[in-house]
């Protein structure tokens, strides 16, 4: 029998690095960092949810404890003159200190702008989301996203999985759109993947997005994607 494994997993080590920097030196410390992660996350992507944000990663060293979030729409998440971003890190630091009291290092918080949102998974899958929620016609949704990340030259192969009550159906079922390859065995592989919910007064659809954008090689270890930096800091 085969085993399904995460292509984020899949690929440690060799083409992609742990979104969790952080050395524990004992089992407590690598426990209350752990739990704060999982915090963080939770609150950044129930409160960031609009903003088109897909990657959340996390640096500690002694003094500091950093937070990079990568967006398509940072202006949404930054604000006008930082405001937004000096509340959410405000908020952010609040809800880790009533979590963990022992956390003593400064909170700084990096957002990082996604140039192509085509060619990023979590992007793409909210997109579809917003189309369901908006009740369009999922076939549609899905033809015309595939469409709009096939016209990007980076991306050689993009797969849209959806589930649930389609269109209101008793019965839920599954429909799948695929184009290219997408090699999710070869570990140079670049497969960005991401799953995403879409709310509909009838119940809940579940979204899983694969792309493909070509291979990575020792020679050439780029990064996946173009990014600017804008730091927000209080």
């Amino acid at each position: 029998m085969t085993h399904t494994v995460h292509p984020y997993a899949h690929r440690l080590g060799i083409i992609r690095d742990w979104k969790s920097r952080w050395f524990a030196n004992d089992k407590k410390s690598y426990r209350d960092n752990l739990k704060t992660d999982e915090l963080t996350r939770r609150f950044l992507m129930k409160r960031l949810r609009g903003t088109y944000t897909s990657g959340i990663e996390i640096e500690r060293s002694a003094n500091e404890f950093r937070i990079i979030l990568s967006t398509a729409r940072p202006g949404l998440v930054i604000g006008r003159s930082g405001e937004n971003a000096t509340k959410l890190r405000k908020e952010l630091a609040e809800a880790i200190r009533k979590a963990n009291p022992e956390e003593r290092r400064s909170l700084k918080l990096d957002i990082v702008e996604i140039r192509q949102p085509e060619t990023d998974a979590a992007v793409v899958a909210y997109m579809v989301a917003e189309g369901l929620e908006r009740r369009m016609p999922f076939r549609r949704v899905l033809k015309q996203t595939i469409e709009k990340v096939m016209a990007v030259r980076e991306v050689e192969g993009v797969r849209i999985t959806i589930s649930g009550r389609l269109g209101g159906a008793e019965m839920s079922r599954k429909e799948e759109l695929k184009r290219g390859r997408i090699p999710l065995q070869t570990f140079r592989a670049d497969i960005d993947f991401a799953h995403e919910e879409a709310h509909l007064p009838y119940g809940v659809i579940g979204i899983k997005v694969w792309i493909y954008r070509g291979n990575i090689y020792q020679d050439k270890r780029a990064a996946p994607r173009s990014v600017a930096s804008a730091p927000a800091r209080a």
